[in-house]
């Protein structure tokens, strides 16, 4: 059964539409990953999940529920409720996530105390056990430190650690090893999967490395020009994926042995469309080899557990 369900999500920012008609679903205890290229829609489509939209945005959706429940109209009093309870949120960047003037036990405890109650040195037991569990060490110290004493690694793990304070069921992750190392970046990813198979959480991971898509989801959702294009099981779409750019994109990887060092890196030609009021149709049709004039009027999914967007048959 679906823990959360989208259909038809849209957003727009003025005249510029950020999000077309967005379709997909997480399972419980699954990691879906939403992947695409800089731009698409990713972080929005996950900010609008969480209510959290910028001033000056409009979402539009024909549905989404939230373990059954419609959560599109709920007022922000009870959205409020289940943000940071039930469904939680690690963001790309945490120094500008984490509160400067507080420390990190005082902004964890109150994640806390402000959903489930309880008194204050009880979250802050709860804060460090987490902070262990999420591979910090003296965790009792660095409660009393501030965010900027802390690594950009350690950052994170605060994050994870601040997000998993009330047991959600849903963890949405926004490229959360974006502002860190590569070697940092391997760690937070390998926390990030052992903690969803240990807790059974849903995640959805929003990235666009494909690499990382590959080692640890189940479901991927590929998104284009604001739109879900390709909708598939891991292994399904990397062995045969069925959209144009998806295809592009995995294209793009180099294969060790196959890939000689220095040969130039598969591209895709051409740029991402402006989304200006009346544009229609595939986004990449401009893109795309394989267009020809259908491509022009809007294109609806096609397939069943394997689901595309594109008027040719691959």
């Amino acid at each position: 059964m679906s823990l959360l369900e989208i259909e038809g999500l849209e957003v727009t920012f003025g005249q510029t539409a950020a999000v077309r008609g967005a379709d997909f679903s997480v399972a419980r205890g699954e990691t879906h990953c939403i992947v695409g290229e800089s731009g698409c829609g990713k972080s929005v489509t996950s900010l609008a999940i969480m209510g959290l939209l910028a001033r000056g945005a409009t979402r539009r959706v024909r549905r989404m529920e939230f373990d059954g429940r419609d959560i599109s109209r709920l007022s922000e009093r009870d959205m409020s409720r289940l943000r940071g309870h039930r469904m939680a949120m690690i963001f790309q960047e945490p120094m500008t996530s984490l509160n400067p003037a507080y420390t990190v036990g005082s902004q964890m405890a109150e994640v806390r105390t402000r959903h489930l109650g309880g008194t204050r040195q009880a979250a802050l037991d709860r804060a460090a056990e987490l902070l262990g569990r999420v591979g910090i060490t003296a965790p009792g110290m660095r409660l009393g430190q501030f965010p900027h004493q802390l690594s950009g690694g350690l950052r994170q793990r605060v994050m994870i650690a601040m997000a998993l304070m009330n047991d959600p069921e849903l963890l949405i992750a926004d490229e959360p090893t974006t502002a860190l190392d590569v070697t940092i970046q391997a760690q937070i990813l390998r926390l990030l999967a052992q903690l969803q198979a240990d807790l059974g959480l849903a995640l959805l991971l929003i990235t666009h490395d494909l690499g990382v898509v590959a080692r640890v989801a189940h479901r991927v959702s590929v998104m284009y020009a604001g739109e879900v294009v390709e909708n598939a099981a891991t292994a399904d779409l990397f062995a045969a994926p069925r959209h144009p750019y998806t295809r592009g994109l995995l294209d793009c990887l180099p294969i060790p042995g196959k890939v000689a060092p220095g040969a130039p890196l598969g591209s895709i030609p051409g740029m991402v469309p402006k989304l200006t009021p009346g544009f229609s149709g595939c986004g990449f049709r401009s893109r795309c080899s394989l267009a020809h004039e259908a491509c022009a009027a809007p294109v609806p999914m096609r397939g069943t557990a394997h689901l595309f967007r594109c008027v040719i048959d691959a």
